[in-house]
């Protein structure tokens, strides 16, 4: 790897996704570090892209940041045009696409995108060479060996959300546990029938001591 893409990536992160049966959890730790990332412990690695999805984010912060931007732009134009959400299926897509346009001078990122349409919860994993692929659980970063420990010996295919929301706050707590890269606080969203939320401290905590 060139040496201009080795200062872009991120060396030291952990993001998690869950499809569950009633909708998909989004999990990330607080930290970012190496490179030309923003170096701090209180770093929002889950972003809303529209009422009914959000993706976590991996990578460079300007290359990750251009990729929501985009997908937040077509979101809402799909909204206006066609009078309703664009499908997750479709965003992913175009994450893809993004990707694949950009190969020449890569965006470095890897992206978790989660949602609830029309044909119920999905999730997918975007990463920097555009591929695409639908996952019931996964995990990216530094942290993610372990994290998918926790993940391999929690999953259900029949889980629900709540159940779902506890196994990714473990997840990524164990990465941080055994991850130097890892820490600094954990963030959480739900994607559900109800839309996407973000969840606060107090509700974190009363899921999984944290």
């Amino acid at each position: 790897m060139a040496s201009g893409v080795e200062d872009k990536v991120l060396h030291g992160t952990t993001t998690v996704g869950i499809r569950a049966g009633d909708g998909v959890v989004l999990c990330a730790d607080m930290r970012a570090s190496a490179g030309y990332f923003i170096a701090n412990n209180n770093t929002m690695k889950i972003q809303r892209i529209d009422e009914h999805a959000g993706l976590t984010l991996a990578g460079g912060v300007a290359d990750a940041q251009n990729i929501v931007d985009v997908l937040r732009y077509h979101a809402g134009l799909h909204r206006i045009r066609a009078g309703g959400p664009m499908r997750v299926r479709s965003m992913a897509r175009l994450a893809s696409l993004i990707f694949h346009q950009n190969r020449g001078y890569p965006f470095v990122a890897d992206v978790l995108l989660g949602g609830f349409d029309a044909g119920g919860p999905a999730l997918y994993n975007v990463d920097m060479f555009g591929s695409v692929e639908p996952k019931p659980y996964v995990t990216t970063g530094s942290g993610s060996p372990v994290a998918y420990g926790a993940l391999e010996e929690g999953y259900s295919p029949g889980m629900g959300v709540a159940e779902a929301k506890a196994l990714a706050l473990r997840a990524v707590k164990a990465a941080i546990t055994r991850n130097i890269g890892t820490g600094d606080g954990i963030n959480l969203a739900v994607v559900d029938g109800e839309g996407f939320r973000l969840l606060t401290g107090e509700q974190r905590k009363a899921v999984v001591a944290i």
